[in-house]
């Protein structure tokens, strides 16, 4: 068997990341920058009022109090948008509001809230600093301040840093697409009758789900235990995709291994063994022109999920041209666990990440969906070590 680590390898070794391109900032949501970004704008761009109020000189209401207001004549009034290069002489105001261009002369804005919210004159009840509520050009971000960095994903704060600064199509690599192929004749769409020895697909809806969680885009598909459609489907969808993605048909051999049997004699495809529990039986490879990478995961949903977070989540990371990783944390256990020699488990657990510990859930056979429900965490045990009791501390992946 081989270690996780060199299937790993293998994979990675195998995916390059997406050709970048440039897209409207809509639908740059989601997708990943592909280099830095820096201000062509200081931003704000321009002195403005971070109040609704009034922009004064600071030292006409130095002496101004609630008992004694200090009034001033309002010379005018600029509200947001307003692009007429105003001053304010000494011994008056003028009305301003939130965003607006601060007129030149004024020093500070005093709040509405400070005064009687007079439109002729206005009086003052409190005094303020020169500066006060006013935001100054560049006070967020500088012409030529790095925005972004190559590697950010791009969400709503991050759009809208991208738009305040004018970038209107930045480069980008987009959401990898995945073609999610559930393989078995057993398989029915959920909300369909059963037939005896038949059971609704969930694998499809798991694996095109955790995709999705990852940063990518899915499409699922079903395909029957037969290697000639198994084969035709991979060969359809090779071209539509950045990866493809099955699970079920890697286990035993022969024509019911049907996975294995569409791809026998395949040189760019490999199926091996990895000492892992559960997730044993994996394949890899590249198929078509395009050379799409092509992970054969097991057909049991725990088995698939964890092979899916262990190799198909790098591989996602990588082709957004992100570093690839398994994020692993340190957590105490809060109850014994056990572990076959040789293979290294991923056990399902809830994870307290405050207290950091770990709790094993019961049940962890590969076809329990139940107990993977509601697991917030893969508890690792190597493959040197049997047991692990409770107070122990051990690697763990927190499940997304």
């Amino acid at each position: 068997m081989d270690p996780v680590e060199v299937h790993l390898a293998q994979v990675l070794a195998a995916v390059r990341p997406l050709a970048p391109a440039r897209y409207g900032l809509e639908a740059a949501e989601g997708c990943v920058l592909a280099e830095d970004t820096r201000a062509a704008l200081a931003l704000p761009s321009f002195d403005n009022s971070a109040m609704d109020g009034y922009a004064v000189h600071a030292a006409d209401i130095a002496a101004a109090t609630a008992e004694d207001p200090v009034s001033l004549p309002v010379a005018d009034e600029v509200t947001a948008g307003d692009t007429r290069q105003l001053t304010v002489e000494p011994g008056s105001c003028v009305i301003i509001m939130t965003g607006a261009l601060m007129p030149g002369g004024a020093d500070t804005v005093i709040p509405v809230e400070w005064t009687d919210g007079g439109r002729e004159t206005a009086q003052f009840h409190r005094a303020a600093p020169a500066g006060n509520s006013v935001r100054r050009r560049g006070v967020d971000v500088a012409v030529g301040d790095l925005l972004l960095p190559a590697g950010t994903r791009l969400g709503p704060a991050q759009i809208a840093l991208l738009a305040a600064g004018g970038n209107a199509h930045p480069l980008v690599r987009r959401a990898p697409v995945a073609a999610v192929i559930a393989t078995g004749s057993e398989l029915v769409e959920p909300g369909q009758d059963l037939a005896p020895g038949q059971i609704w697909d969930s694998n499809s809806y798991l694996i095109a789900a955790a995709v999705r969680r990852s940063g990518g885009m899915a499409r699922r598909h079903r395909v029957p235990d037969d290697p000639v459609a198994m084969l035709g489907a991979l060969e359809a969808q090779a071209p539509l995709c950045d990866l493809l993605i099955t699970t079920g048909g890697v286990s035993m051999g022969g024509q019911h291994d049907v996975v294995k049997a569409s791809l026998s004699g395949w040189d760019d495809v490999t199926f091996r063994k990895v000492a892992m529990q559960p997730g044993m039986p994996q394949g890899f490879g590249v198929i078509g022109e395009r050379r799409t990478p092509l992970f054969a995961l097991p057909g049991n949903p725990v088995s698939a999920f964890v092979s899916f977070h262990l190799f198909v989540r790098p591989a996602l990371d990588a082709l957004r041209g992100l570093t690839a990783t398994t994020p692993v944390l340190r957590a105490t256990l809060t109850d014994g666990v056990r572990s076959p020699s040789g293979k290294r488990s991923y056990l399902r657990g809830t994870l307290d990440l405050a207290a950091r510990t770990v709790t094993p859930l019961n049940g962890q056979d590969s076809h329990r969906l139940g107990t993977l429900a509601h697991a917030t965490a893969l508890i690792i045990v190597g493959e040197t070590v049997t047991e692990l009791a409770a107070g122990a501390e051990t690697d763990v992946i927190s499940l997304p």
